[in-house]
């Protein structure tokens, strides 16, 4: 890892040479560390404009999360209950739309490849996400009456799909072959992944939602796992769409069930919404519990240590 500070240049290229940056591999991209988050260089151009230009409405709503901690699935529940559950196929618009496409994220899909897009056609109340953390959200959002919802999963587990994913979307590219567990785990635990340091964008949205519970939803995709009917009712109450029966809730959740959305050519066949990966790369297992199958004690003991460290006196508690 190559890491400089100094006072940072006006252009862009000239301020990426100024920041720290790292690289899994010699042929992979490199991220770079603006404003304490680890960001690829398209994502920080994205950020700054998100941060300069998005003027939040009261009724927004916006889905923020860490990488690979049930983003996908809060997405697909978020876009149903926001459209009264839908009801039959042809209000789905999951059957036609990636998750990823109804909920577009704002530094990645909406600002980076177009830094001032024309939002004023988007009929409300709009939902948006973001993989960045609160304290660089715009002021437009913490001031505004917009909601949060927020989605974490327990470290363990986010580490090793986010291994998974990155062996998808990078790491199969590459002349080095894929990217080896061992050495992307070191890399989790120095906090050097996409949107990382992974806890401090969980605290920063955990102690937001200690002083707003009315503001912001902390979840945490293993509670919503073990009791999907009552997290996916607390869900909906929040956005102000509470359900009038448990038929609509188990309606919910059987259109944004893991094995239905994989198995729907939308999300089978069709390149993603901001990558040229198939969307498949977005559905894996979405189980509890699946690092058991890759760490070893030494690991296991390790980030057990790191995770009571970083959480300590927070009140938190990411255990499966």
């Amino acid at each position: 890892m190559d890491c400089k500070n100094s006072k940072l240049p006006g252009s862009f290229d000239a301020m990426l040479t100024q920041l720290p940056n790292a690289s899994y591999h010699s042929d992979t991209p490199n991220f770079f560390q603006w404003e304490g988050i680890w960001l690829l260089p398209e994502f920080i151009q994205g950020a700054l404009a998100f941060r300069s230009h998005f003027e939040a409405h009261d009724d927004d709503v916006i889905l923020a999360s860490t990488m690979k901690s049930g983003t996908t699935w809060l997405k697909a529940l978020c876009t149903c209950i926001m459209q009264n559950g839908g009801s039959d196929d042809e209000e789905d618009i999951l059957i036609k739309q990636n998750p990823h496409s109804c909920v577009q994220t704002l530094e990645a899909q909406v600002y980076s490849p177009n830094p001032e897009p024309d939002l004023s056609g988007m009929p409300s109340p709009r939902l948006f996400h973001t993989h960045l953390h609160y304290r660089v959200l715009p002021d437009s959002i913490k001031n505004s009456k917009c909601k949060i919802v927020y989605i974490t999963r327990n470290p363990k587990d986010a580490f090793v799909s986010l291994w998974h994913h990155d062996n998808s979307t990078i790491g199969k590219f590459t002349e080095s072959g894929p990217l080896p567990l061992e050495k992307e785990f070191q890399y989790f635990c120095d906090g050097v992944t996409l949107f990382g340091p992974f806890y401090d964008h969980v605290l920063d949205y955990w102690a937001e939602s200690l002083k707003m519970p009315h503001k912001i939803l902390f979840m945490k995709y293993d509670e919503l796992n073990r009791d999907p009917k009552g997290q996916v009712k607390r869900l909906a109450s929040f956005l102000g769409k509470a359900f009038s029966s448990d038929q609509e809730v188990d309606n919910v959740l059987w259109r944004c069930g893991l094995e239905r959305l994989k198995n729907l050519d939308a999300n089978r066949t069709r390149a993603g919404p901001c990558t040229t990966m198939p969307t498949s790369v977005f559905f894996r297992r979405g189980v509890v519990g699946d690092w058991k199958n890759y760490f070893t004690t030494e690991m296991e003991g390790k980030l057990d240590n790191i995770t009571s460290k970083k959480l300590e006196g927070s009140g938190l508690d990411l255990d499966n």
